[in-house]
């Protein structure tokens, strides 16, 4: 069944894939609105308050790298990025910032719609129980209210920051499998570099850990993965 009601916002400067775009999306029933830089697109995150913004890399003004990096301050909407296949480092780069998916340049318009479909699927979490909150010795993170306190205070994280410390609090004391964290933190249809999840692990120990460079809290468990520890 169609995704109906659905706003998505589309970031490009080529009019032709524009056009392309929003004709296809609202023919499949979501509502479109349109920005053609990056810093527009930022700045249409409130007013507009999308369900999913697809943004092009190569934007005038602010790039889709930086856009992308802009709107992860303040908002958890997800994002799938255009890129051309001579892009890989900012592609990853891009996901690393918390990018949600991304498309290739040239793609098939069915391959583009289902990936809208799945992400937006994906977010919903209409009807679902409140999460309770995780806390073990000084680390406190509260789902929802996406809060996490660390040693008494407020310590802000990345939505990719968050689903990972999350998933590895609810599995505290069992080691948490790379490839688990990649399908369960950044979706089963990511084809990114698993150095990904160095970078993000790397960002959290930075934040909880008293030593980040003698970890107490997230353990790496060689060839495996990752644990968490009360």
């Amino acid at each position: 069944m169609t995704e109906t009601k659905r706003k998505i916002l589309v970031v490009d400067d080529e009019v032709s894939i524009v056009r392309t775009l929003r004709f296809n999306l609202e023919r499949n029933g979501y509502s479109v609105c349109v920005a053609g830089d990056g810093r527009s697109a930022v700045s249409m995150i409130a007013s507009e308050r999308p369900d999913l913004v697809v943004l092009d890399i190569m934007l005038p003004l602010m790039d889709g790298v930086e856009a992308c990096k802009q709107i992860r301050r303040n908002s958890d909407v997800p994002i799938i990025m255009l890129t051309a296949k001579d892009q890989e480092i900012d592609k990853v780069l891009a996901l690393e910032l918390g990018a949600d998916d991304y498309v290739t340049k040239p793609f098939s318009l069915h391959e583009f719609l289902a990936r809208v479909k799945a992400r937006l699927r994906r977010n919903d979490t209409n009807g679902q129980p409140r999460e309770r909150a995780l806390e073990f010795g000084d680390v406190r993170l509260d789902p929802e209210r996406g809060q996490l306190m660390v040693r008494g205070e407020d310590v802000a994280l990345a939505p990719k920051e968050f689903k990972l410390l999350q998933l590895l609090m609810e599995n505290e004391g069992r080691v948490v499998t790379r490839q688990t964290l990649l399908d369960k933190v950044w979706g089963y249809d990511f084809e990114g570099e698993q150095q990904t999840i160095n970078v993000h692990v790397r960002w959290l120990r930075e934040k909880i850990e008293r030593d980040p460079y003698h970890p107490e809290r997230i353990i790496t468990v060689r060839g495996r993965g990752y644990v968490f520890k009360a």
